[in-house]
């Protein structure tokens, strides 16, 4: 997903043709640009810069592509600048292997931690509360029948946990995703967030 607010070379790494200097081309660690070289399917966006988007299986890719650049040319990757970087690095390590021709290395399955847990099931209860659902159907489905009837009471733990839940929920629907998308800083929390002041 790439928010339609940030400009594409805010984001993306970024592929330029090696510079000449005194007529040589400078060494390019990455040989020379061959678009049918990338493995995955393909599709390439026209404008001042192209954009190339390559999707292999449920993963994908995005590139800049500078305008000088052609088929066969030397060309050098260029990351963007952002407060992200370092974070970011390993994937871009990985999306430049897609232009030397290197397949994506196998996916790893991530372990779901408390935060993930989270902030899925308070995606759960906003559509569950925008589709009118009462706060013990949502405890029905999100922890089971059997855990309801144990275990809700007015001022009981799984009650608390779903107003909890209810309240985190709106707090990312009030602008509480933009921390999650990297957006906002992480001092920055929403309302329900256990970091929020």
């Amino acid at each position: 997903m790439h928010p339609s607010w940030l400009r594409e070379e805010d984001v993306l790494l970024r592929v330029r043709r090696a510079r000449c200097e005194g007529g040589v081309v400078a060494a390019s660690a990455y040989g020379v640009f061959d678009l049918w070289r990338v493995p995955g399917d393909k599709q390439l966006m026209a404008g001042a810069d192209a954009v190339l988007s390559v999707s292999i299986g449920p993963r994908h890719a995005r590139f800049l592509l500078d305008a000088g650049l052609s088929s066969g040319a030397p060309f050098v990757v260029t990351v963007p600048l952002t407060t992200h970087l370092r974070g970011q690095l390993p994937a871009f390590e990985i999306a430049a292997g897609l232009l030397e021709g290197r397949p994506l290395p196998a996916a790893r399955a991530r372990v779901i931690g408390r935060d993930g847990r989270l902030h899925w099931r308070a995606l759960q209860a906003l559509d569950a509360m925008q589709a009118g659902a009462s706060h013990r159907d949502l405890a029905v489905a999100l922890f089971g029948a059997r855990a309801v009837r144990a275990e809700w009471h007015a001022d009981g733990a799984l009650r608390a946990q779903v107003r909890h839940l209810i309240a985190r929920a709106e707090g990312f629907m009030r602008g509480g995703y933009l921390r999650l998308a990297g957006l906002r800083p992480a001092h920055a929390g929403a309302h329900g967030d256990d970091r929020s002041s």
